[in-house]
């Protein structure tokens, strides 16, 4: 076979499998779009905005149970290749008692908080979400390792599946169950479901029973296992990460709960939905289908990590100026004929949050570098940074202009990490590239 075929086969498999990443994201996100439809329209302002600000609060703390052991799986694979098999054994050991801490202060905080009673029973309920968040996680992992496209895309896909029937069912065939207690109690089934579902493939994985890609047969050393105190000093940066991009990605939604009121929130809550809709674009691309192949070009390609930066840029910020441009044109109509008309004040709000299509999307490709090698650590001191500038530009502007407030901080946060991105990238992963 010559060479121009062999290109060819392989631009084909590249194609087949981004286009069925984004396939299934997209299908997942519009199931978890239209469940906050259903959502939105069946609970009202004031209750889609207490479930939303909980379910929000839960998720913000979720990162802290893996803290970071799925992404920290791409990295030392894409470093060590089959020698990473030795991380198993603590990894599990760690995510186990982490994600037991979460869940204890999670209840802790759900008794012991200043909640009103529907709050406080919400909060208990709602937490069991996290032990779906870091099984279908870490499964992620072992399905992008492998490089099974179409298992991958069907795991992440089946929890919003469920969901979506679930909620269908209960709004149409039960509409006076739908209250907040009951929608809760579908996520929490859902995540324990899913947590059952995982632990075959992860105990699959434990055994050594998986096919790494990239790294050519399966060569099995002996090597030094390091202890759940190791893992933790090396999954830590990618923990702390995810929660500080929750502070500054959703937090808003808890603070407009706690300051101005359920019905705030739920109004913003529709914005913020529509939004992370349009981060799908570049989310499946850099989280889903780039990331473990960086990790790989990082240290064995580094022209074509270089080159795939540069394109990257430009890429996101054309797909980010038309996608900004889009959400202006169809906003006006398109809030109030899916969420009702109770909801035409996230306009105005969506209008703004657009603003930061172009900046997220350029983020996401600049970031992506800083994910690799040694610099993970200056990654979180950036998003650590702006997750703080975040939560005082809420506390400042959010108790004189309300939800807008939240809206212009998230964008001017954002605007934020994308300048620390973009410097990290040019100044420390590149800085030899480029002379």
């Amino acid at each position: 076979m010559s060479y121009p075929q062999i290109n060819k086969m392989i631009k084909r498999h590249i194609f087949k499998a981004v286009a069925l990443l984004w396939l299934g994201s997209l299908m997942g996100a519009g199931l978890a779009f239209l469940t906050q439809v259903i959502l939105a329209r069946q609970l009202g302002a004031e209750s889609f905005g207490l479930f939303s600000a909980t379910l929000a609060m839960v998720t913000l703390v979720a990162p802290l149970a893996g803290f970071g052991v799925p992404q920290l799986w791409l990295k030392i694979f894409g470093e060590e290749g089959w020698k990473a098999m030795r991380w198993f054994k603590p990894s599990f050991a760690f995510v186990s008692i982490s994600t037991t801490s979460v869940l204890l202060s999670l209840f802790l905080w759900a008794f012991l908080g200043a909640h009103d009673h529907m709050t406080r029973i919400l909060i208990f309920i709602v937490s069991f979400y996290v032990l779906g968040q870091v099984s279908v996680e870490l499964v992620s992992s072992k399905l992008q390792l492998e490089e099974r496209y179409m298992n991958y895309t069907a795991w992440q896909f089946l929890p919003h599946f469920a969901r979506f029937i679930l909620v269908t069912i209960l709004a149409f065939g039960f509409s006076s169950w739908t209250t907040p207690q009951n929608i809760a109690l579908i996520y929490a089934f859902v995540a324990v479901v899913a947590t059952v579902a995982s632990f075959f493939q992860l105990w699959q994985m434990s055994k050594g029973r998986f096919a790494l890609i990239g790294h050519g047969e399966k060569k099995v050393s002996k090597l030094q296992i390091p202890d759940t105190k190791l893992v933790f000093q090396n999954a830590w940066p990618f923990g702390l990460a995810a929660f500080f991009h929750l502070i500054y990605f959703q937090s808003d939604i808890i603070f407009l709960k706690y300051m101005t009121g359920d019905e705030a929130a739920g109004v913003y809550n529709v914005a913020f939905t529509v939004m992370v809709a349009v981060y799908l674009i570049p989310g499946v691309l850099y989280q889903k289908f780039l990331l473990p192949k960086l990790h790989r070009w990082a240290h064995h390609e580094r022209e074509k990590f270089y080159k795939v930066y540069r394109l990257g840029n430009l890429a996101m910020l054309v797909l980010g100026i038309i996608a900004m441009l889009l959400v202006w044109l169809l906003s006006d109509w398109a809030v109030p004929l899916l969420f009702g008309n109770e909801y035409t004040k996230a306009i105005a709000l969506l209008n703004i949050l657009a603003i930061s299509a172009p900046i997220i999307f350029v983020a996401f490709s600049a970031g992506a570098t800083l994910v690799t090698q040694e610099h993970m650590k200056r990654k979180v001191q950036y998003m650590g940074l702006v997750a703080i500038i975040n939560v005082g530009l809420n506390l400042i502007l959010i108790p004189f202009y309300s939800a807008i407030g939240a809206a212009v901080a998230t964008v001017i946060s954002n605007l934020i990490l994308l300048m620390l991105y973009y410097f990290g990238a040019n100044k420390h992963v590149f800085y030899f590239d480029e002379k």
